[in-house]
């Protein structure tokens, strides 16, 4: 079973902190690019790539924040608002760490975190402040349903 989804269903609180890791591929960016339709030469061009600076092909930086899916998805965030800051480019090959921190948290499951995504050489890439609402009663009650009968719906279980 997904080990966040297990602390969503106990509760989640200030200052947890949830990591997820992805190795990131040129599939990966076709894969994103052909869903977003965005076809920006420095993902797809050697040559453009390099005369804006890169020394490659370079991820999309949404794909590289999405990152942040993967927590939400598996504690049930509901986002309301998301800002990012891109630091650093990630090439394919690249493997992105994401840790994900509960910084504020109020009455009613309203709550704020930080992420911080790093690469293998542990050079911050992406910085990511986010905004939505934690499962509250109810919530837990039904992901500690769905985890009884083996969470069917998350493939991460």
């Amino acid at each position: 079973m997904s080990q966040m989804r297990a602390r969503a269903a106990a509760g989640i609180a200030l200052g947890d902190t949830f990591t997820v890791s992805r190795t990131f591929s040129r599939e990966d960016t076709q894969a994103f690019g052909h869903l977003t339709r965005d076809y920006n030469p420095v993902h797809y061009d050697d040559g453009f790539a390099e005369v804006k600076g890169f020394s490659g092909l370079i991820c999309h930086g949404l794909l590289t924040g999405s990152l942040i899916c993967q927590v939400g998805g598996q504690v049930g965030w509901l986002a309301s608002g998301m800002e990012f800051k891109f630091k650093r480019p990630v090439y394919f090959g690249d493997t992105v760490t994401c840790s994900l921190t509960i910084t504020k948290l109020e009455d009613g499951g309203k709550a704020e975190a930080r992420a911080l995504m790093t690469n293998q050489h542990g050079e911050e890439v992406v910085e990511a402040r986010l905004e939505g609402i934690l499962p509250g009663r109810a919530e837990r009650e039904e992901l500690r349903r769905m985890r009884a009968q083996g969470d069917p719906g998350n493939p991460l279980a």
